[in-house]
C-alpha cells in the first residue's frame, strides 16, 4: 500500500534565526495587507512507495553532511549568481529511511492526502523533475516568491493529489504554496 503524509511544520521550528527572520517577514507582509501576523509553515512529505519510506523536502544545502540523505535536485537562494557558494543553495531530498528534522513540533500533522501507490510512486518520480527558481524570488511570475512550499504544493499537485483544498493549520500561513500550484499547473 502506498501513502503520501503532509507535514505542517513551524517556520524555524529549532532555530532561532530562521524563527526571527520569519516573524519580521511575516510582520511586514501583515501591516502591507493590513492583517494580524500569523504563524507561518513550512512543509514536507513522508510517502510510503514499493515497500519503502521516503522523506520529501526542500532544506538549506549546508544544513546536513549525511551523503546518502537524497539530493535530488539544487537551486540558489536569494540571488541566482549567489548559489555558487554552499551558504546561498537549497537542496530538494528523496531520502529513503530518512526523516524530518523538528518533526515532533509539526501541528496538525500528519495529514494522510493520498493512500494510492501509484500517486506515491509518481510523486518520488517528480522530484527529478522539479524546477529549481531562486528561493525567495518570483521569477516564474506566479505572485509569490518560491520557497519549500512552493516545491510541496507542486509535487502534490503535478502527482494528482488536489492541493488546492490542503491549508496551513488554522490561523497560519504557508508563504510558497500557491506560486507551486500555479507552476504546476502550466
Amino acid at each position: 500500500m502506498g501513502a503520501i503524509d503532509l507535514y505542517w511544520l513551524p517556520l524555524g521550528a529549532g532555530g532561532r534565526f530562521v524563527r526571527l527572520n520569519g516573524r519580521l517577514f511575516e510582520t511586514v507582509v501583515a501591516a502591507r495587507e493590513r492583517r494580524r501576523p500569523q504563524a507561518l509553515f513550512h512543509s514536507a512529505l513522508r510517502i510510503e512507495a514499493a515497500g519503502a519510506t521516503f522523506v520529501v523536502e526542500q532544506t538549506p544545502a549546508w544544513g546536513a553532511h549525511d551523503s546518502a540523505r537524497g539530493v535530488v535536485v539544487e537551486g540558489p537562494v536569494g540571488a541566482r549568481w549567489a548559489g555558487r557558494w554552499l551558504l546561498f543553495r537549497y537542496e530538494v531530498r528523496r531520502w529513503r529511511d530518512g526523516t524530518i528534522p523538528d518533526l515532533a513540533e509539526a501541528v496538525e500533522s500528519p495529514r494522510r492526502v493520498s493512500a494510492e501507490e501509484d500517486r506515491a510512486a509518481r510523486l518520488l518520480e517528480l522530484v527529478e523533475q522539479l524546477p529549481t527558481p531562486t528561493w525567495g524570488r518570483d521569477e516564474l511570475h506566479t505572485g509569490e516568491m518560491w520557497n519549500s512550499n512552493s516545491v510541496i504544493a507542486w509535487l502534490l499537485a503535478r502527482s494528482g493529489v488536489d492541493a488546492e483544498r490542503i491549508s496551513p493549520p488554522a490561523g497560519g500561513r504557508a508563504p510558497g504554496w500557491r506560486a507551486g500550484l500555479v507552476v504546476a499547473a502550466r
